[in-house]
């Protein structure tokens, strides 16, 4: 099999506008698609055909990727995109839906006759546009070379966890990671505005714990966001951030686990959608610390 393919890209927002575009510059046929049109265009510049509907987005393609919102707008895109889809494609499915609905894409997917390949990603904007996420993947072994050189176009490392995707075993660890990323970002800001409010300088914080074990490039990486009001364009936007929080206390509830950091940094992250600041990054929870604005 060849390793040049034709691979659909369903959703066109931060993650999979940059995935597509480096799927394009590895030598790939590339259609995309995206709700709102006009997001997509600029990737006609990286020679992506930028198209108008799911269907003929997905026609004769060997792989289709969706990243789209959320586990219900991925089966939507996709029963849409059912017209056009070619029995024996391979679907990798990099939605962070959630273990409840990787079951219903999956059976789309087994319905369709095509391989299905839970296929969440761990990174941001920046390592997205340099082809630089870790891919969480779980699919069939003998069908593994068929979505190879996409994971290689976009990611750094590939990192399998079984062999049926319908068992969403990466979009599992993929909530465990995003647990610690949100607590770790809600943290940090809350540090932030502690250290404000007490007329601490942030800075003497930091000296504080450099080069010791609770010392954390991370935290120094996201305060420096605020600090620096470079909240825009987000590495990963306070709305999405918020959903995947919500995931995560499902998760949890679900399988008799209480989660309350996690259940907290949902509740401040949509308390800073709710300030103006959905649109911005993750970080800009911080924002929720306070009343009004500081």
């Amino acid at each position: 099999m060849t390793d040049e393919l034709t691979v659909s890209v369903l959703g066109t927002g931060i993650m999979g506008a940059a995935m597509a575009k480096n799927l394009g510059r590895a030598g790939h046929t590339v259609r995309a698609w995206n709700r709102t049109r006009a997001k997509a265009e600029p990737l006609t510049a990286d020679g992506v055909h930028v198209v108008d509907t799911p269907a003929e987005a997905v026609e004769g393609a060997d792989v289709v990727l969706t990243m789209l919102y959320d586990g219900p707008a991925a089966l939507e895109v996709m029963r849409e995109a059912a017209p056009g889809l070619r029995t024996g494609a391979a679907w990798v499915q990099s939605t962070t839906a959630g273990i409840g609905a990787v079951g219903d894409l999956a059976a789309f997917a087994r319905a369709h006759g095509l391989v299905f390949f839970d296929a969440p990603v761990l990174g941001t904007r920046q390592p997205a546009e340099a082809g630089q996420l870790t891919v969480l993947a779980a699919g069939p072994s003998e069908h593994r070379d068929a979505v190879s050189p996409v994971f290689d176009a976009v990611g750094a490392r590939t990192v399998w966890t079984g062999e049926d995707g319908a068992e969403g075993s990466a979009t599992r660890l993929k909530l465990v990671a995003n647990s610690w990323v949100i607590a770790a970002t809600a943290a940090a800001g809350e540090i932030l505005a502690l250290a404000q409010s007490l007329d601490v300088d942030p800075n003497a914080f930091f000296e504080l714990i450099a080069g010791g074990p609770l010392d954390m490039g991370y935290l120094k990486a996201k305060t420096g966001l605020i600090l620096d009001d470079r909240l825009s364009p987000p590495q990963f936007a306070v709305t999405t951030a918020a959903k995947d929080a919500r995931l995560i206390v499902e998760a949890g509830r679900d399988n008799g686990v209480r989660l309350d950091v996690a259940a907290a940094s949902a509740e401040r992250l949509e308390r800073a959608a709710a300030q103006g600041h959905g649109d911005e990054d993750m970080v800009a929870a911080y924002f929720a610390s306070f009343d009004e604005n500081p």
